[in-house]
């Protein structure tokens, strides 16, 4: 009876449990953020650029719908467009860049086939228009009804495979068919399939820069998804089609959207029976003749590294046709991911915000390793990882050093050391001496600019996180500033000097900590002189920074003066970038003419931005320049604006829409991770100084699992008191029971454990005894 009993109370404890978890991951709205509309930003950037499909933590595969390819719509999907492409097993959410991946493109059809996609709001091709209204996503799951093809769609998602269910009409021409071509930017520029019996094909794509991708093949993606697909309903009456594309004819961007080559695909020779094939453009598809709700199931694995992989990360993850219970799977990982930071109070609304931006945080870097450790190299041979690492890809340095990576060093620092430790590797693999700054696929794009992995490095090493050859991340930290960076001339000359000399600057000091805890004294005092290089194009005249030219004088001042957009800088303007001075605060005030100076001159910053905080020339939270700006007043001895400022940024630059949900693009994590934190109360402006800065938070009380790589954890949780609307403003604050007098709390403090007390006000005080 006694065994019954625990038992019993065993299965309720487990069950309380679920619920508990469940009730976070209901509160992520996958569609927050999922519009590229250049119309509503108001700048060719867009919005969010996030992705409504299923996914998993940190999975390979992120099983989403695709409505248009290309151009600056990265991820392959824009809420605002009318028409579905498919359903692809890989996508990116959130660049910023012109986007890749989109891989293994699926369409259930009825009809006479079409071999291609067709252009949006375009009658003729495979694409369908779909009921709005049917479009549903949630934790691990989509679906939507294609309303040209009365076919119903739903969509899950383990961590590197995927299962689809479609429901279709009664119909004698009902399809599967596979794009296998298909690729966001572009196209994969050659692909294999083979039919194996009446159930399986395997195959592969091969997608590299000459098919456009990342960067419209600036960012030198090369890389090959493989493929294992089994269907639940018997491959009788099948094919391939293959569009004669001619050797000499060009496969970017441009080229595969254009009419001719459009032309070529809707041409495409099919084949009946064709059992397997190898080539430029191909597809496959599948008929049956479908009775009325009748549903066909797919289920598909991917890999990197070779259709065995595909095959064993498939029958790994889903070895049946149970559709609920891939889902269930899928939601039970976010809720464990989720359940790493649990808030209380705050309205529904604040919390579908802060667990949709704490879920978009944990979707890149992603494993680049199969099931049984196996990846591929950067120098296109095939390793295996051991022990706790995973090799992980998608690295978007200059956007994620800010606020990404802070964030997952406190709840997952696995991740951060899994990072750094494939960045060593890549670097090895290719040999060069240098750490990539924006990596994709094992592709060193070299796109956008600063040093962010030497950041990232000394963030880590600051906060124990050291699983990884130490001598050999210094090495490629100091190889990065040397061929990245100011020199001993401490200046960067050219059109983007400003933006070029303050983040190499800001390298410099990051290598510096990393230095001083190495103890290369001499070293560090080097790197700290490099770190000063910001002075030196500061014209006192002008009170502002200018670019310089090779001899050192001055570029002309512009018309609009530092609120020019580009003089001097990358997606921003000086008066925007200027505020890089993140390590030397006290310096870039004494240039100003005091810290007097500078509060006032950051105060018209901020007043003089839009309501919204949509895309400006001021403080323009939909980039990633200006994002530690607003902890700058506790810097300067005026907390209270600090608070002011982060909560009007958390409530109007975040929202439960789509357009509107964020006001920049997402840019693979960093804009979430900077309202996670920023909520939470804490954020950094130097993170390799291991400190946060403490602002106030939206919820009531936060608890954080904070983690250590040996997979300790300790709860830290921060308590706000008398908390509302109203009550914005921090009068006092405890840790552990003792008073703080300054707005900052250190990483060793979260890692002990405990409890940060804030007693809330509505007036504001910048002085705490």
């Amino acid at each position: 009876m006694k065994f019954l009993t625990y038992i019993l109370l065993v299965g309720i404890l487990l069950i309380g449990k679920s619920c508990k978890q469940d009730s976070l991951v209901d509160h992520v709205n996958p569609f927050i953020g999922s519009s590229t509309s250049v119309g509503v930003a108001g700048i060719y950037h867009g919005l969010g650029k996030t992705i409504p499909g299923a996914t998993t933590p940190f999975g390979m595969v992120q099983l989403s719908p695709n409505t248009v390819t290309g151009g600056d719509n990265g991820s392959g999907y824009s809420y605002e467009h009318q028409t579905i492409e498919g359903f692809a097993m890989t996508q990116m959410s959130g660049v910023g860049w012109f986007g890749d991946l989109g891989n293994f493109l699926v369409m259930p059809t009825t009809g006479p086939l079409q071999p291609q996609a067709g252009k949006e709001n375009a009658r003729a091709g495979y694409r369908s228009r779909y009921d709005k209204q049917s479009e549903k996503a949630s934790v691990g799951w989509y679906e939507v009804h294609l309303t040209d093809y009365n076919i119903g769609v739903e969509l899950t998602a383990a961590p590197h495979s995927g299962m689809m269910r479609f429901t279709f009409p009664q119909h004698q021409e009902s399809r599967i068919q596979i794009d296998l071509a298909r690729r966001v930017g572009g196209t994969s520029t050659e692909q294999k399939i083979e039919v194996l019996d009446a159930h399986h094909i395997s195959g592969w794509m091969k997608c590299t820069p000459e098919g456009g991708g990342w960067g419209d093949g600036e960012g030198k993606s090369d890389y090959t998804v493989y493929f294992y697909a089994e269907f639940s309903k018997p491959l009788k009456d099948f094919g391939i089609w293959e569009a004669q594309i001619p050797d000499t004819a060009k496969r970017n961007r441009e080229n595969v959207q254009a009419a001719y080559y459009q032309d070529w695909v809707a041409r495409a020779k099919v084949q009946s029976g064709r059992k397997q094939a190898q080539g430029k453009h191909i597809g496959f598809y599948t008929n049956f003749d479908t009775r009325a709700g009748e549903q066909v199931m797919m289920k598909v694995g991917i890999s990197f590294v070779d259709e065995k992989g595909a095959l064993h990360n498939l029958k790994s993850e889903i070895a049946d046709w149970d559709m609920e219970a891939v889902h269930q799977r899928a939601r039970g990982l976010w809720a464990t991911a989720l359940d790493k930071m649990k808030v209380s109070g705050g309205t529904r609304e604040d919390k579908t915000i802060f667990y949709t931006a704490l879920y978009r945080t944990m979707m890149d870097p992603r494993t680049l390793q199969d099931v049984d450790g196996r990846y591929p190299t950067g120098n296109g041979q095939v390793d295996t990882a051991y022990g706790m690492h995973t090799r992980r890809t998608i690295f978007s340095g200059w956007d994620v050093f800010r606020s990404q990576f802070p964030l997952q060093t406190i709840i997952n620092p696995r991740v951060v050391n899994d990072v750094l430790r494939s960045l060593i590797d890549l670097a090895n693999e290719k040999q060069l001496n240098y750490f990539e700054r924006w990596e994709m696929m094992n592709a060193y794009s070299g796109c956008m600019i600063g040093n962010p992995a030497v950041n990232v490095l000394a963030e880590a090493y600051a906060k124990n996180i050291r699983d990884f050859d130490v001598n050999k991340a210094y090495l490629l930290a100091l190889g990065s500033v040397n061929t990245f960076g100011n020199g001993d001339q401490l200046f960067t000359p050219g059109k983007l000097g400003i933006s070029l000399t303050l983040e190499y600057a800001y390298s410099d000091w990051c290598l510096a900590m990393l230095e001083k805890q190495l103890g290369k004294a001499r070293a560090a005092a080097k790197s700290l002189r490099r770190a000063q290089a910001y002075k030196t194009i500061f014209d006192s005249e002008k009170k502002w920074f200018r670019p310089k030219d090779e001899n050192g004088a001055f570029l002309p001042w512009p018309a609009n003066g530092r609120e020019e957009h580009w003089y001097g800088t990358i997606e921003s303007n000086p008066y925007q970038q200027g505020w890089f001075v993140p390590h030397d605060v006290n310096g870039l005030a004494a240039l100003l003419g005091g810290k007097d100076r500078m509060i006032n001159d950051l105060n018209d910053f901020f007043e003089q931005t839009p309501v919204n905080f949509s895309w400006n020339d001021y403080y323009n939270h939909a980039n990633e320049p200006v994002h530690h700006v607003p902890f700058l007043f506790n810097k300067l001895g005026r907390p209270s604006l600090t608070q002011k400022w982060s909560q009007l940024i958390c409530r109007r630059a975040y929202r439960n829409e789509v357009e509107e949900g964020l006001v920049g693009n997402e840019d693979v994590g960093q804009m979430s991770a900077w309202y996670v934190l920023a909520a939470s109360g804490l954020h950094p402006i130097a993170p390799a100084d291991g400190t946060y800065e403490i602002t106030s938070p939206i919820f009531e009380k936060i608890q954080i699992q904070v983690g250590t790589l040996d997979g300790a954890k300790r709860e830290f949780r921060i308590i706000a008191k008398r908390h509302d609307a109203d009550n914005i403003y921090i009068s006092a604050a405890r840790l552990n029971g003792k008073p703080l007098h300054q707005m900052t709390i250190t990483h060793a403090d979260l890692l002990a454990g405990g409890e940060l007390i804030l007693e809330m006000s509505d007036k504001p005080k910048d002085i705490y005894e």
